[in-house]
């Protein structure tokens, strides 16, 4: 199931959203806080951001050029701000789309599934992996071991299947992170231990300790 994470101010909107995508097979997140905002979007590990312009605290120009500093997930603007210079700023911050309210439900939920499509295209399910006791499923976004079953962001993911499919040979933090976040924005450094350690801890929760070792100087290598 695709997490879709709404930050959008009015409460009437965000509501008729969380039940539009509910009802659509969507897990919904929908903050009404907007106080540090930014290390809520990142530690929620979304699929896809809906995000509003008009916001308290940081207007959603300010969010999406701090997101995409860390991550690449999908943004998709939903505003009622429909000049020409407010796409394109917004997609020159890093958008991926951009939607003028008041917006057509079944168009914008045609936009966030063919966003997704082409975002994970490269998961599909015969591409299931298995290591040991682990068995990851990139079209469902999830692992499963010892009768237990966990969503993964994009980035877990990614690093999960990049270090099975080299399962038996250390992986370089410069090819891990090329694999990754291929592009000409800078990366911090640090963004890739994060996102390492919360891959660990979810792999923690599935009674799968020490599954991904740390190669002082080298990289990283499945146990």
């Amino acid at each position: 199931m695709k997490k879709v994470l709404i930050i959008e101010d009015s409460k009437v909107i965000r509501d008729e959203l969380n039940l539009l995508l509910t009802r659509d097979g969507y897990q919904v997140i929908a903050p009404d806080s907007f106080y540090n905002i930014i290390e809520y979007i990142l530690e929620q590990n979304s699929h896809l951001i809906l995000l509003d312009i008009n916001l308290p605290v940081y207007d959603g120009y300010y969010i999406c050029r701090e997101i995409r500093k860390h991550s690449k997930v999908p943004i998709i603007i939903v505003t009622s701000r429909d000049s020409e210079m407010d796409e394109l700023m917004s997609m020159n911050l890093g958008a991926d789309d951009f939607v003028t309210k008041p917006y057509n439900t079944q168009i914008l939920l045609a936009r966030i599934n063919s966003l997704l499509k082409r975002t994970y295209i490269d998961m599909k399910a015969s591409d299931i992996l298995t290591y040991n006791d682990l068995k990851l499923n990139p079209l469902e976004g999830n692992i499963e071991a010892n009768g237990k079953i966990l969503e993964l962001s994009k980035n877990e993911l990614k690093i999960l299947s990049y270090l099975i499919k080299n399962k038996g040979n250390i992986v370089s933090r410069d090819k891990l992170m090329n694999y990754m976040w291929n592009s000409d924005v800078f990366v911090d450094d640090n963004t890739l231990s994060v996102n390492v350690n919360r891959l660990r801890k979810k792999l923690e929760e599935l009674d799968l300790n020490d599954y991904i070792e740390t190669k002082r100087g080298m990289g990283y290598i499945m146990r």
